[in-house]
């Protein structure tokens, strides 16, 4: 892992591993939450011309890492967390996505009242509204909100910044790859929103390209006990990063021999 992320992305990883102590401590339940519940798989063997890869899975991080040469991809990635911020217990102040939470909310500020109400898909949030997570694979997902191509450059390279803050997670050279890659899409580029804009609101924002699926969303009251409401907090958050129309989990061959060989 140190070798495939950045320090950046390295640290939000452990950070990440560390905030599912909390929910132990919180629920007296090291049986299903803890810093060292993951699992890290090799798939393949890690070869300087063939492909490989590896894979770490938990309860907040799922990092799928594919290798081939000096390419890589790094795709699916889920990270998550709750509590975001910690106040107690042996990982106190630990925190998390605040980046990521910020400067969504401060690009949608900065939109005008026109471009936010495009990008608006619902004002009010009352749920989760992730769409590509677990149980989604090869999702196929229309564009929706806000086109890029209809904002001013200057508020097209606030975007970038915030993409950059996901992509960043790699290693330099790879991460400077892809945002290459991700700017020459910019004008096909989508903004979608649901909730408020005020200081302390709760939301979630997808940003969609032909080359990448960015998704934040602040999600409802799981871990944390004692909690009267229990619908969308600033202290669970779910954030993913996809490849859209790429496959990005493989083919499930055996699906697809069932439905061509086995018919009714």
């Amino acid at each position: 892992m140190q070798e495939s992320l950045s320090a950046k992305g390295l640290q939000l990883s452990k950070d990440i591993m560390k905030t599912d102590h909390t929910p132990a401590e919180l629920n007296s339940r090291p049986d299903i939450f803890s810093e060292e519940l993951y699992f890290f798989t090799i798939m393949g063997t890690p070869s300087l011309s063939e492909p490989w890869g590896w894979q770490i899975d938990g309860h907040h991080l799922v990092i799928n890492y594919f290798v081939l040469g000096d390419q890589v991809v790094m795709s699916p990635v889920f990270m998550g967390g709750e509590p975001i911020i910690t106040t107690s217990g042996k990982y106190e102040g630990n925190t998390l996505f605040q980046d990521e939470q910020n400067m969504g909310l401060q690009f949608m500020q900065t939109l005008n009242e026109e471009h936010r109400m495009k990008a608006t898909l619902n004002n009010e949030k009352k749920h989760n509204n992730n769409q590509a997570e677990a149980f989604k694979d090869n999702l196929i997902l229309e564009f929706e909100g806000l086109p890029m191509a209809e904002i001013p450059k200057n508020q097209q390279e606030i975007l970038l910044d915030l993409i950059d803050q996901y992509i960043s997670n790699m290693k330099e050279g790879h991460q400077e790859i892809k945002m290459e890659e991700i700017k020459k899409h910019i004008d096909q580029t989508w903004f979608a929103w649901v909730g408020s804009i005020e200081e302390d609101a709760v939301f979630y924002y997808r940003i969609h390209s032909p080359v990448v699926l960015i998704e934040f969303d602040h999600q409802g009251v799981v871990g944390v006990p004692n909690v009267e409401r229990r619908g969308p907090t600033r202290n669970h958050i779910h954030t993913v990063v996809r490849t859209p129309n790429g496959n990005d989990y493989g083919k499930d061959l055996l699906k697809q021999h069932l439905e061509s060989s086995h018919k009714n």
